[in-house]
């Protein structure tokens, strides 16, 4: 929830300027090398929603041209004043000033093109000091036809997305076909317009990252919670950053981690050996749903190895999943469960306080499609309908089944 707070907080005060650190960066890029060691080799890279003379993207990939043996890499920036949040004292970089193509009406409203595919120093050397730059003929928005050509040009696209576009960054990157790895929310799966991502194949969690706290620079004066403030600078970041929970990547760029199995015990030696069911939630293991034909799952160590139906585990599994060893067959609560129906609907329940035993006023209709179960539960509200019949929810479940 901690992420998902932030992200919001970012959206109201109508800030995008996340900068990635130079060290995430290293870390998944180098986790595709080691899989691959030509995965960018020949190959053309694009980096939109940068700011070449802030992004680490940029100087990453501008310094290692010649060891991953680029063809060509390309950055794009928005223009300032089409940005969301724009610092109140904002001037043009001495970067740009200094340059004799600066216009500082362009510089306003047009977006920039950084370009890396030749030695132009004479230096026998490509790296960040060959970097060629000029205006935008429109200010850099991804939807741009600008930007979207340049999409089409590439063969990978690598980037920070906007997070309040999100939605919108999703399909057209997955429209361009091309390979690609993008920062993001790992909320973000559970999605109606991003699941049927997942569930196809087409996107799956990066190597690095996933579920933790990663701390971004942002510009001088924005506004930032002292909470992420205060735990950025607990991570050795001190000043103009803040740290979003559970970030990770999201790719389609093979990595070793995708393919390493979970070690899992039989369902028997789980209840005799896994201290996870020992404790308060132990009774929720392994429990049918009222309301799937599936088995609960209350944390991704207590999959049975020996268990051939579907199964319901958290979100968090994603970064355990191997698609050797599993396929991810649906997702409750937002209607993505084709293979896996439900088999019973709530509108004749009512809700109740758990403490009280009060009702709320609400009926059972909220409850479809989560995953429910029998009894009470430990939430704070439950189900009943006129029989007496008691239920409750669940926090929201992929559906999985092991691959024989």
């Amino acid at each position: 929830m901690a992420g998902n707070k932030s992200q919001a907080a970012a959206k109201s005060a109508k800030n995008d300027e996340f900068y990635t650190q130079y060290a995430d960066i290293q870390k998944e890029m180098n986790a595709y090398i080691m899989y691959n060691s030509d995965v960018f080799r020949g190959k053309t890279i694009l980096l939109p929603c940068d700011d070449p003379e802030w992004s680490n993207f940029t100087k990453f990939f501008a310094q290692n041209f010649e060891y991953f043996g680029l063809k060509k890499l390309i950055s794009t920036s928005f223009a300032i004043e089409s940005k969301k949040y724009r610092p109140k004292d904002w001037q043009p970089t001495l970067f740009e000033q200094s340059n004799p193509m600066f216009d500082v009406d362009k510089s306003k409203v047009c977006g920039k093109i950084f370009v890396l595919d030749r030695d132009v120093n004479g230096d026998n050397r490509i790296n960040i000091d060959d970097l060629e730059w000029k205006y935008l003929d429109g200010d850099g928005d991804f939807r741009s036809e600008e930007v979207t050509a340049l999409r089409d040009e590439a063969d990978i696209i690598i980037t920070n997305p906007p997070f309040s576009l999100y939605k919108e960054f999703v399909p057209w990157l997955i429209d361009s076909g091309k390979q690609f790895s993008i920062i993001g929310n790992e909320n973000e799966v559970t999605k109606k317009y991003f699941f049927p991502l997942v569930i196809s194949g087409k996107v799956w969690l990066g190597a690095t990252g996933n579920g933790v706290d990663m701390v971004f620079a942002v510009p001088p004066g924005a506004e930032v919670k002292p909470s992420d403030r205060a735990k950025a600078a607990r991570m050795g970041y001190i000043g103009d950053y803040t740290r979003q929970g559970n970030s990770c990547w999201f790719t389609n760029i093979e990595h070793g981690r995708l393919h390493e199995p979970l070690q899992l015990m039989t369902m028997d030696d789980n209840k005799r050996y896994n201290r996870c069911l020992k404790g308060s939630k132990r009774e929720f293991y392994y429990q049918q749903y009222d309301n799937f034909d599936a088995i609960n799952i209350e944390r991704t160590e207590a999959i049975p190895s020996d268990y051939d139906g579907v199964m319901g585990v958290p979100i968090t599994f994603l970064k355990n999943h191997c698609p050797d060893q599993f396929e991810i067959v649906g997702l409750t609560q937002i209607g993505c469960h084709d293979k896996v129906p439900d088999t019973r609907r709530y509108e004749d329940y009512k809700e109740y306080i758990r403490e009280t035993d009060k009702t709320t006023g609400a009926s059972g209709k909220k409850t479809n499609e989560n995953a429910v179960m029998l009894g009470k539960g430990d939430k704070e509200t439950y189900y009943k309908n006129a029989e007496g019949r008691i239920v409750h929810s669940r926090y929201k479940r992929l559906l999985i089944k092991r691959k024989q």
